[in-house]
């Protein structure tokens, strides 16, 4: 029996799972992130940071090892291509073999395509809105869209196309154009969920492709407006995120921002395994990701790297 128990430890270890000692630190659940997969199929020197064409190969491996687990859900940050409408037909069937559920996160990257075909990303991604929400055992789980107010999410001619424009002329001079930014209906969405699931007793995790802290060049337009949102409510535990592929981290009142490491960056792989227990979120990072744990808390010192 004691050898069975620690055959059963150790293939748990193996494929992602801590060695839990006692029952209590069981995680009550857990679930899967990647981040920028952003597929392509070009070729590459050996040398480059962004191996495009390797991403269905390192998708096929993460797909393969998150079937082996007991996952709540998995989802995608954004960026699941690079470029081209036909490059969405590679890598969607091999992220729907997922038995766990999964949820896509839209990035600016994903709309690299013909004008025409802009419209149809989010159906091709599975996404009946454009932005969401879902809940999981006391969790409300938020997707947000920093491409709501962007130059690259509509073609040319679309009227959000000439206002983004005009967003973006106000901002300091420099200010990166492949960023974008909540526009003031999601925001409005947000704030009212948010009271919503504090009135249900549920803490939230948010997930978005844009990160809004620590300060960055890749950060959301409007991260400072996004901050003083979700700074008001404590429930809100964490912000989880790609688009910066060297990975970051910040900690503000007490809330969690994770910028998780692109998949596509390098011959090696990045993703990861988020347990939620009652007091802490344990991520354990596959490949470039690195592990982490993050204490569950209302109020907190100021932190970032």
């Amino acid at each position: 029996m004691t050898h069975r128990l620690l055959l059963i430890a150790w293939l748990g270890i193996a494929l992602g799972f801590p060695a839990w000692s006692t029952a209590e630190e069981k995680p009550l659940f857990s679930f899967g992130v990647i981040a920028d997969c952003q597929y392509c199929n070009v070729k590459v020197s050996k040398e480059a940071k962004r191996q495009y064409a390797l991403s269905p190969k390192k998708l096929t491996k993460c797909v393969e090892h998150l079937n082996r687990l007991d996952l709540e859900f998995v989802v995608h940050l954004g960026d699941f291509i690079d470029r081209d409408l036909a490059s969405f037909d590679d890598v969607v069937p091999i992220y729907n073999r997922l038995k766990a559920d999964h949820y896509h996160v839209l990035g600016n990257h994903d709309f690299e395509v013909d004008d025409k075909a802009k419209a149809k990303v989010p159906s091709i991604l599975g996404l009946k809105e454009r932005y969401y929400q879902f809940r999981r055992q006391g969790y409300r789980f938020i997707a947000l869209d920093g491409n709501d107010v962007s130059l690259h999410a509509y073609p040319a001619e679309d009227p959000r196309h000439g206002q983004a424009k005009a967003y973006l002329a106000k901002l300091p001079k420099g200010t990166p154009t492949w960023n974008g930014a909540l526009g003031q209906a999601q925001l409005a969405w947000l704030e009212k969920n948010l009271i919503e699931a504090k009135r249900a007793d549920e803490k939230v995790i948010l997930f978005c492709h844009f990160p809004v802290f620590p300060k960055d060049v890749h950060n959301l337009w409007n991260a400072k407006q996004v901050l003083s949102v979700l700074t008001r409510y404590p429930h809100v535990v964490a912000y989880m995120n790609g688009h910066n592929h060297a990975g970051a981290y910040g900690k503000l009142a007490g809330q969690h921002y994770v910028t998780f490491k692109g998949m596509v960056d390098t011959h090696e792989t990045a993703y990861a395994v988020v347990h939620v227990h009652r007091d802490r979120l344990e991520i354990k990072g596959i490949g470039r990701q690195q592990d982490k744990k993050l204490p569950l808390q209302a109020v907190g010192r100021i932190e970032g790297d």
